[in-house]
């Protein structure tokens, strides 16, 4: 017992802060999971020319609002499924494709 707090009272752990990636949506077939890959930049051990390399996340998006090409920013969390560990926190910028959508819209009506 801590001589500072009452008997009784526990005082819960406080957890670590979680990652936070941005990488682009590359597929959004899936119901509520999208596909998406950060790519990062390392050195390579022996030349040190920056190598490009990518990592793959399958993050869960519950209301399927992105779309293939956004950017968005996806946080780490508990396991969710065999492959989703991550979680979409929000569209950073809507992709092209979606951009060009929304656009020819109004064009489309006159």
């Amino acid at each position: 017992m801590n001589p500072g707090t009452p008997s009784g009272s526990v005082t819960p752990p406080t957890r670590g802060r979680r990652r936070v990636e941005i990488g682009v949506v590359t597929s959004d077939k899936m119901n509520k999971t999208r596909r998406v890959v950060v790519e990062r930049l390392v050195p390579h051990p022996k030349y040190g020319k920056m190598m490009r390399r990518r990592t793959v996340c399958h993050a869960h998006d519950e209301h399927n609002q992105s779309r293939t090409g956004d950017l968005v920013e996806i946080m780490e969390t508990r396991p969710l499924s065999k492959l989703k560990r991550w979680r979409l926190v929000q569209i950073v910028r809507p992709g092209t494709q979606q951009a060009a959508e929304s656009d020819e819209t109004p064009a489309a009506t006159t």
